[in-house]
């Protein structure tokens, strides 16, 4: 029970410390104009579709599990193809579908960050 709203759904009030997903996953799916650098260049958009499915079957996902979602530019273009792992702010890129799942079950399963497929903090657009 929540102390502050007498509440049996502290999640409500937004006074729980427990995080509603243990990691949140975003990809870019972003496609630039006029030839620029994107990473839906990089088929971004089968690696989401790959890494969604993935932690569906491994039965990791929704609610104190894993959330995989699209995003529009995280600004990251020279890195791309782009995600980010939240609550710790990994930035990985990956080539594959093979990365993809090393991702998920180093990274999203295990909690070890995937050194190979981590961008730098310093690279941008």
């Amino acid at each position: 029970m929540c102390v502050n709203c007498i509440s049996d759904r502290p999640r409500i009030c937004g006074m729980s410390t427990k995080p509603y997903f243990k990691h949140h996953v975003f990809f870019c799916l972003n496609q630039r104009e006029a030839g620029e650098a994107c990473c839906s260049d990089h088929a971004a958009q089968t690696a989401w579709k790959h890494c969604k499915t993935r932690v569906k079957q491994l039965g990791i996902n929704g609610v104190d599990g894993v959330r995989i979602n699209q995003a529009g530019c995280l600004d990251r273009c020279a890195g791309g193809p782009v995600m980010v792992v939240y609550p710790e702010a990994v930035w990985y890129t990956y080539v594959d579908n093979h990365d993809i799942d090393e991702i998920v079950e180093s990274h999203l399963q295990n909690g070890q960050v995937v050194e190979r497929l981590r961008l730098p903090d310093h690279v941008g657009r």
